[in-house]
């Protein structure tokens, strides 16, 4: 018989959290103002189940050897590998490619849920965490993720947040994939090189920019010094590869050892940069598109402002990209000033 102290002790998993009833409420409160939202542009309430099939989760499928990398996985009496969901996207994905014949054209929803990874949790950052998403399917013009950009603006005033304070960025993915093709990145033999120079960049806001630029080129040392901690291969580029692909990103050092800031890149400046690669040309007109429909609607650059120096999910995207980000220095609970930044965002797949 176990002694009393071999006993289970009460604690609580790391990277997950309890929730009191005040924060229950806040939450119902802010999802409601978004649905709300939602709703006025027509968007229908559908739901996906938390659990799929670990092979229809795209780029988050696991190896055989770690079927637990980076989601929680376990095996059905089939044998077959079950996962909880990554994110809500996987699962729209799939329901969507089930049901593609029966749904109206374009598809409009949106949806709600608590989503799960398998990752090491640190402050802010959990392994459970509540996603809230609205996607359109079957819009191959622009006017669609116009109309995304407004639409995240409408949910931060409905929130309170007041212009000035927020802000949505538009960039689109073909203007980085056409200067990588400018500086002899293009073709599949070149793919692995571009996912390389894809994840640098993704780390923009947060490595100091000569890490970036030493994953761009020869590879980094975790340590800052060579055969101290683990190392990160780079992408191989050269010096002048490394400088027009940061020029078009619109990020410069601050300081040694400091990360990049944004430095005003325009679209005007990439079109006379890179007037003879067609892809970044196209990236522009979009971007120029975007621009035009959302100032017709009323939504001019206090609210929704073009700026090519928006990187993210590089990885995946393939047209515009969208974040919303906080302006506002608000205080904390020790009284400190924290600027929150990004804190939602989206974009386009073909």
């Amino acid at each position: 018989m176990a002694d009393k102290s071999e006993k289970t002790k009460a604690r609580l998993p790391r990277g997950f959290a309890d929730r009191s009833a005040e924060d229950i409420r806040s939450v119902e409160k802010m999802m409601a103002t978004i649905r709300s939202v939602y709703e006025l542009y027509g968007f229908e309430p559908v739901d996906q189940p938390m659990i799929e099939y670990t092979d229809a989760l795209g780029k988050f499928l696991p190896d055989q050897d770690r079927p637990n990398e980076g989601v929680f996985s376990f095996q059905d009496d089939d044998d077959q590998w079950l996962s909880l969901r990554y994110d809500l996207t996987a699962p729209t994905a799939r329901f969507v490619a089930e049901n593609f014949d029966k749904l109206p054209k374009p598809y409009r929803s949106y949806r709600s849920g608590w989503v799960f990874r398998n990752e090491k949790p640190g402050p802010g950052r959990f392994r459970q965490f509540m996603q809230f998403d609205a996607d359109t399917i079957g819009t191959p013009g622009v006017a669609a993720d116009a109309e995304m950009a407004m639409m995240m603006a409408d949910v931060m005033e409905a929130l309170g947040i007041k212009r000035g304070d927020y802000v949505i960025r538009v960039n689109n993915r073909k203007v980085l994939d056409g200067v990588l093709e400018a500086i002899g990145l293009g073709g599949e033999e070149n793919a692995g090189r571009r996912l390389t120079v894809l994840r640098a960049i993704d780390k923009l806001d947060k490595f100091a920019l000569e890490d970036i630029q030493l994953l761009l080129g020869k590879g980094r040392w975790d340590g800052g010094k060579e055969g101290e901690g683990d190392f990160t291969k780079g992408a191989g580029l050269s010096d002048r590869q490394i400088s027009q692909l940061l020029s078009i990103t619109g990020w410069k050092a601050q300081g040694s050892g400091s990360r990049g800031v944004a430095n005003g890149v325009t679209v005007d400046n990439l079109r006379r940069g890179f007037e003879q690669t067609p892809l970044v040309m196209q990236g522009c007109d979009e971007l120029d598109q975007i621009q035009m429909l959302c100032a017709a609607a009323g939504y001019d650059e206090t609210k929704i402002l073009i700026d090519p120096s928006v990187v993210r999910g590089l990885e995946y995207y393939t047209g515009p990209v969208f974040e919303a980000e906080l302006l506002a220095e608000i205080p904390n609970d020790e009284g400190q000033i924290v600027r929150f930044g990004s804190v939602g965002g989206g974009g386009r797949y073909d």
